[in-house]
């Protein structure tokens, strides 16, 4: 279970642990962060049967590469302001699922639904 624990943080005390991005604060941490290490943020809809297959699929494609960024999983259901944040922020269309990579405080990369089993992930380290 070890690379999972990579994208989930287990805890029987909040539901709110289940994925790691639920704060519009950490937004502006992850964006400091890509200065110093490409950020990942996997974009989620709990409630659709696309969005888990696209990341059940993304998580098994990527485990061999999940070291090289920090990834973030964004309950869409739950934080949906923060969705909508980092849409503004980065002048992007909302869409679930939605993986985007950010390096140098800059959005390098995004994909959605499909596209994102094709991303590279190697071309952006």
């Amino acid at each position: 279970m070890g690379f999972l624990d990579r994208f989930f943080k287990h805890s029987n005390n909040s539901k709110d642990e289940l994925f790691n991005l639920y704060s519009i604060h950490q937004l502006d941490s992850i964006i400091q962060d890509s200065n110093h290490r490409t950020q990942l943020i996997f974009k989620h809809s709990t409630r659709c049967s696309v969005s888990r297959f696209v990341l059940n699929n993304f998580i098994a494609n990527y485990s061999s590469q999940a070291d090289d960024f920090d990834i973030h999983i964004l309950d869409l259901l739950n934080y949906r302001e923060i969705s909508q944040l980092i849409a503004k922020t980065f002048n992007l269309q909302h869409e679930s699922p939605q993986v985007l990579i950010i390096r140098d405080s800059t959005l390098i990369h995004h994909a959605s639904h499909e596209a994102i089993a094709s991303v590279d992930l190697q071309q952006f380290l």
